[in-house]
């Protein structure tokens, strides 16, 4: 059986290690890419080489960015620069810029504070934010996920702002308590963000 193929097996040991590639999908996208002609297989293998390579974290916001270009997000002329929004990853910076409802800027932390998964302050980007947080910033949405990860990871950031005179709010409770930002809907994130409260 070609499960016995070392080559095949070692194509499934590097899909394995795809995050959130489900493992009973795992055969479907191996065949997936066996069944590729040799042309769309190498260029599909040199756009993950070339993006590897050409696209990294912006050093101030770390969403990712082409490399030795200016970030679309820090440096837009017409994004509000006195308000920054504090997500944990990527994807959720794409849900609300989705929405058309933010024009502040953004600060990508990374993931949460998971203790369990021994992921601590020190493994997030949180001393940058701190850093960033200076004139004319005055305001700071803490838009971590309504997870316990999340929650501790706002409760951590919002206890070191506590004596600067940044406002600090945080969504509305209008997504789902154990929902992240990533699967929500274009009105819920919208509301959410708009009818934010002081942390």
């Amino acid at each position: 059986m070609i499960e016995h193929s070392p080559h095949f097996k070692q194509l499934l040991k590097s899909l394995q290690q795809v995050p959130y590639l489900a493992s009973k999908n795992i055969y479907r996208v191996a065949n997936y890419f066996l069944s590729l002609d040799q042309e769309k297989a190498e260029q599909f293998c040199k756009a993950v080489q070339l993006a590897k390579q050409n696209i990294v974290h912006c050093r101030q916001c770390f969403t990712w960015n082409e490399k030795d270009q200016p970030c679309f997000f820090c440096d837009a002329a017409k994004r509000d620069k006195t308000i920054i929004c504090v997500i944990e990853t990527w994807q959720e910076l794409i849900s609300i810029e989705k929405t058309g409802g933010f024009q502040g800027l953004y600060h990508v932390l990374g993931g949460a504070i998971s203790p369990l998964e021994g992921v601590g302050p020190e493994d997030l980007t949180i001393n940058v934010l701190l850093g960033r947080i200076k004139e004319p910033v005055a305001e700071v949405i803490l838009a971590t996920n309504q997870t316990p990860e999340g929650e501790a990871t706002a409760a951590y950031i919002a206890n070191k702002l506590k004596n600067s005179l940044v406002k600090i709010s945080c969504l509305a409770r209008g997504i789902p308590v154990g929902s992240t930002l990533e699967f929500m809907d274009r009105v819920t994130v919208y509301k959410a963000l708009s009818e934010r409260r002081p942390f």
